[in-house]
């Protein structure tokens, strides 16, 4: 991997996003906008306390997922890619600089959010910052799935048809409706193997503690090890020419 060559790409595509504030606007302030109407459809804090942690990991993760592929496929079909790859520039190159970029805009989005959601009441027993981070290697998480997820879609339909396969089946077994030890068998497993799941775990576990204990260390270290193996199934499936 070049870093010269990586850095130089995600300024590429900061440049990019700096003239689509329709996108940025999507990207920053729709978590914050989803947590607001949130805290009022229940009209409750403490409901709001104890749902809004795990919704401030789940919403940067779709976000992130529906933009970066959507954008990704747009340069692929538009042929940039193509040419990029055609330099000495490396697939992983190209990829780890798309998700640098994409990562600077999901920070401001999951500080904003999670501002936000203090303001309007969230009361968290443990550390903001241990919020925060879990939340921002959730987005990365669904960039890093969105890289992946574009090598095998060729329209922007067909992006949106993955958001039932890598997405919704996460959210519904996460824990968040049910707690886990309470699903099926068959689908306990599934869970297990669901990196969304051990999010959502130490988002409680911050909500609910003000000591980080291994559930919280064994989440964090699920969601950073699960965005370097997207990248790398990216960089191993993106295709060199568009078809």
């Amino acid at each position: 991997m070049n870093p010269t060559l990586t850095l130089a790409t995600a300024q590429r595509v900061l440049t990019q996003l700096r003239h689509d504030p329709r996108t940025i606007a999507l990207m920053v302030l729709v978590p914050s906008v989803l947590m607001t109407m949130l805290r009022y459809v229940f009209d409750s804090a403490a409901v709001f306390s104890r749902i809004a942690p795990a919704l401030l990991g789940f919403f940067p993760f779709l976000l992130m997922f529906l933009v970066t592929s959507i954008t990704t496929l747009r340069e692929r079909s538009s042929g940039t890619l193509e040419r990029l790859l055609t330099t000495p520039m490396a697939k992983l190159d190209l990829l780890v600089g798309y998700a640098l970029a994409f990562s600077l805009v999901a920070g401001l989005q999951v500080a904003l959010a999670v501002a936000v959601s203090i303001w309007l009441g969230l009361d968290l027993t443990g550390a903001v910052w241990a919020l925060v981070l879990v939340a921002l290697l959730n987005a990365l998480l669904g960039i890093a799935l969105g890289l992946f997820a574009s090598a095998f879609a060729r329209t922007e339909f067909q992006v949106v048809q993955f958001m039932p396969i890598v997405v919704l089946p996460q959210l519904l077994v996460c824990g968040l409706f049910q707690p886990r030890a309470g699903m099926a068998e068959v689908l306990r497993w599934f869970s297990n193997a669901m990196p969304l799941s051990y999010a959502v775990e130490s988002l409680q576990r911050v909500a609910t503690s003000s000591t980080l204990n291994e559930t919280y260390l064994r989440g964090a270290l699920v969601l950073a090890g699960s965005t370097v193996a997207a990248l790398g199934f990216a960089a191993a499936t993106l295709p060199r020419r568009t078809a």
